[in-house]
């Protein structure tokens, strides 16, 4: 009898959980990202290769339940932090800035918002669990170790931006200043060209005209009509660069476009191209190419605190991508912009050759992981330090790590208990909904589908 009534107990909360995730699984990818089932199955077929992977894919899901916890060390409401809304390990990677400097920061933007810091630093902890576990870390303490890191890290360099000992408006991670498994990314980088990713992605016809590569894995043709809409829209782009950065209508002539599909996990079935433009004439890499995203209503804003002002601000959701990355980033790409196709919103912005994620080969020791979530904890700081007055096109007339650097202080050993705790449980809440959604697709999605 006993047996029974725990079982039927067990069962009942999994019942509920498992409702839960589908209801949420429906109402964001189906009504509210509008997503096609063959998009829907290509994002749930990248989500189920694991707890993480499965975690990358479920923003919503991490808002959801974390929106309904009163944490200790939110910042006021009224005085929100501008956040990337989807901090995970694999949003760092290399690029080169504006000055041909090799740099390693944040590299997604696409759920950028107004909120509390703590969602970041949270989604960022549970993140680092996650692949510590993937990456064989299993051991609960060894991966306490790197969360700890992570939020020390964190506090440390809010409190040198609130002291004013160091300024987040020009802070920068180069190879001087990283170490471990980054620095050896960064390293390896500079005997790259900068026509890596042209000669990648592109080939000369018979004419000596550059042409996307068709045959390349990802890369598709696309419809006359899309090809048309993006054509026509262009000018819209173009009138979205600031007048400093802009080099002429010729230099962003269009020669040729694709369909990029397969990239990313969270981001499946958004539309996304790439746009050859006709550069500066310069020897063999005159030719230029952009990646044009579709964006939607950041993921976060259904769940926090609703904020007026930033929607009057960006009511283009292109806009709003890459203001937050011009907010978080000191020397920004030049070619970023926006424009709408039909009923979409994009961004635009520079394919980067040197853009490179840390090999997974790279993080086999708990030391290298632990070497690099330190970097991340400091890159963490500098956005939400610098996306605020520091800024030319600020939203926030206040510095965020002051307010951040008030809230920690108040018990900074309390504040990386309760983070640690909490990260631990919500792995384990991660795995077991990572079961849950495996059971669901197969008993639901894919046999109604």
């Amino acid at each position: 009898m006993v047996e029974n009534i725990q079982e039927k107990v067990r069962e009942t909360s999994r019942t509920l959980r498992k409702q839960s995730l589908y209801t949420i699984l429906e109402q964001l990818d189906s009504e509210v990202m509008n997503l096609w089932k063959k998009d829907r199955k290509k994002k749930y077929n990248k989500m189920k290769q694991g707890p993480y992977s499965f975690y990358r894919g479920s923003a919503y899901l991490f808002y959801y339940d974390v929106t309904k916890i009163p944490f200790s060390f939110h910042t006021p409401e009224d005085k929100p932090t501008w956040i990337m809304g989807d901090m995970h390990f694999d949003n760092f990677s290399s690029f080169q800035d504006e000055e041909a400097n090799l740099v390693f920061d944040v590299d997604d933007f696409d759920e950028g918002y107004l909120g509390s810091f703590l969602y970041d630093v949270l989604r960022m902890v549970v993140s680092i669990r996650l692949l510590a576990e993937q990456q064989g870390v299993e051991e609960e303490e060894k991966q306490d170790e790197l969360v700890i890191a992570f939020l020390k890290a964190y506090r440390k360099q809010i409190k040198k931006f609130s002291k004013r000992e160091e300024d987040p408006a020009t802070l920068t991670f180069d190879e001087d200043h990283t170490k471990g498994p980054i620095k050896k990314v960064l390293k390896k980088l500079e005997d790259r060209e900068a026509t890596h990713e042209l000669h990648k992605q592109t080939i000369l016809d018979d004419e000596g005209e550059r042409k996307f590569n068709r045959e390349k894995e990802k890369l598709y043709k696309m419809t006359e009509k899309e090809y048309n809409e993006i054509v026509e829209n262009w000018q819209q782009y173009i009138k979205s660069i600031p007048e400093e950065v802009y080099k002429g209508d010729e230099h962003y002539q269009i020669k040729d476009i694709v369909k990029k599909i397969g990239a990313g996990v969270a981001s499946t079935g958004l539309r996304r191209y790439y746009v050859l433009i006709e550069g500066t004439h310069e020897k063999d890499h005159d030719d230029v190419i952009l990646e044009v995203k579709e964006a939607r209503p950041p993921i976060p804003a259904y769940f926090v605190e609703f904020q007026d002002s930033f929607w009057d601000k960006y009511q283009h959701q292109g806009k709003r991508v890459i203001m937050t990355q011009k907010a978080m980033h000191h020397k920004t790409d030049p070619y970023l912009g926006y424009l709408s196709i039909g009923n979409g919103e994009f961004y635009v912005r520079k394919r980067c050759a040197y853009d490179e994620d840390i090999p997974s080969n790279l993080l086999i020791k708990k030391k290298s992981i632990k070497q690099s979530v330190k970097i991340m904890g400091e890159i963490a700081a500098k956005i939400h330090a610098r996306a605020d007055q520091d800024i030319k096109e600020s939203l926030l007339d206040y510095h965020s790590e002051d307010e951040i650097h008030k809230v920690i202080e108040q018990n900074k050993d309390a504040f990386v208990h309760e983070l640690v705790l909490w990260s631990r449980f919500y792995k384990r809440q991660v795995k077991q909904d990572y079961e849950l959604f495996l059971e669901w697709l197969n008993t639901h999605f894919y046999t109604n589908n």
